[in-house]
């Protein structure tokens, strides 16, 4: 590497310096509106502005410092170094928790990302997120594990059968899971699976462990965590990147493709016959 860690510790170990590049990113601006923004004393804009000058990162014109194209270039790339370490910030705690034997995943997919933890105080945090997923959303595709909680249950199944005409909801699941569903309450499940707002499709080699569930929602992707020795739901993470959601949209429709509708296997009497 030709920088050396001083070179990279002057910047990122300042969060005044950081702060100066960004806002002269957005363009020009002078020395009284820089220490507003940043929050720098007068002495430390003052050195900052003089150090920056000295590397040629900046310079002066009348009142006012803009980046120069050598500026630009550092600000650029610190953004995306920011960006990146804040993904990786968010996933740390849940990074064992993903679908990393699935083709294709990687932590390249999260440009962004979002991640719901239970607290002591709270929780089922990651819970009352995704049942306010259910409830805002007009489409939901998904495949795994499902939850069965009775919160979810409940309200999962009185959006499918209260709002035929503006809800759709596709899911793909393992045989053994959806007959653990029909235990909660057979007849609304299948009113609500033979209705057009519910659709339900059985994968008898689903290659998914007990870890989670991956669904796609109006807007974003989102992956459950289970954690069962540690006491289930583990976090509820979140990504409306194009790059996950292109990921999310080949493995669900792969798993689609080799599914089986349930309305041909309950017409048979029997799940388990699902090929």
């Amino acid at each position: 590497m030709g920088a050396t860690p001083d070179d990279i510790g002057f910047l990122v170990t300042s969060d005044h310096r950081v702060a100066v590049l960004d806002t002269l990113s957005t363009g020009p601006s002078d020395r009284n509106a820089l220490r507003s923004t940043t929050g720098a004393s007068s002495p430390t804009m003052s050195r900052i502005l003089s150090d920056f000058e000295e590397r040629n990162w900046v310079e002066r014109e009348d009142r006012a410092y803009r980046l120069t194209g050598l500026g630009e270039f550092v600000a650029d790339r610190l953004a995306e170094f920011v960006d990146a370490m804040t993904v990786e910030s968010r996933l740390r705690d849940v990074w064992h928790s993903l679908p990393h034997e699935f083709d294709g995943f990687g932590v390249e997919l999260f440009t962004d990302v979002d991640v719901t933890y239970p607290s002591p105080g709270y929780p089922d945090r990651p819970t009352e997120r995704r049942l306010e997923l259910i409830a805002e959303s007009t489409t939901w595709r998904g495949f795994g594990v499902a939850m069965l909680g009775l919160r979810t249950l409940e309200a999962s199944f009185d959006r499918f059968l209260d709002d035929r005409d503006a809800f759709r909801c596709e899911y793909v699941y393992p045989v053994e899971v959806f007959e653990e569903l029909l235990t909660w309450d057979e007849e609304t499940v299948v009113e609500a699976a033979t209705s057009e707002s519910y659709t339900v499709l059985l994968h008898e080699e689903l290659p998914v462990d007990d870890r989670y569930e991956i669904c796609l929602f109006d807007d974003r992707v989102t992956i459950c965590c289970y954690g069962h020795e540690r006491g289930g739901f583990q976090a509820l993470v979140e990504s409306t990147s194009t790059e996950m959601r292109a990921w999310a949209e080949s493995c669900y429709e792969r798993f689609r493709a080799e599914a089986q509708p349930f309305e041909d296997a309950y017409e048979h009497g029997s799940l388990t016959s699902v090929p």
